[in-house]
């Protein structure tokens, strides 16, 4: 299985949207920030991928399934399209590939004896503590 499957670019909507914060004129005039749309229900993922992106609790991911990613750092439409491209797509990989099953595992013979010893140890000083109650 591809761990980075490809998005096909006729699946990802971009639109230009102005850009929020400071930055003078230019911000108020030049719609440079990407705004990506990405419909994962009607996408062409593979389906335990579609499944395991509609259950990531992220908050780019809408109810309705859609990825909305807003990238406005540059003052570059295409570095803003690009970023918000590699934001879906390290999203994307993030979930194509599965975690490793945790295997549990007995703690060792010598893990085991140092913490009873503690324990001991512990005991005796808070027994020390203790009132005889003549």
């Amino acid at each position: 299985m591809n761990p980075h499957p490809a998005i096909p670019p006729d699946e990802i909507e971009f639109t230009a949207i102005r850009a929020q914060g400071a930055g003078g004129q230019n911000v108020n005039k030049v719609s440079n920030a990407a705004h990506l749309r990405f419909d994962i229900s009607a996408s062409s993922l593979s389906p335990e991928i579609k499944e395991r992106l509609l259950k990531l609790g992220d908050q780019r991911i809408s109810k309705e399934g859609v990825v909305i990613i807003k990238a406005q750092e540059f003052r570059s439409l295409e570095k803003n399209r690009s970023e918000a491209l590699r934001r879906l797509e390290m999203l994307v990989a993030s979930v194509a590939v599965l975690p490793r099953k945790r295997r549990p595992t007995k703690p060792t013979h010598g893990s085991v004896k140092r913490r009873l010893e503690q324990k001991g140890r512990r005991a005796e000083i808070k027994a020390g503590r203790r009132s005889t109650g003549d």
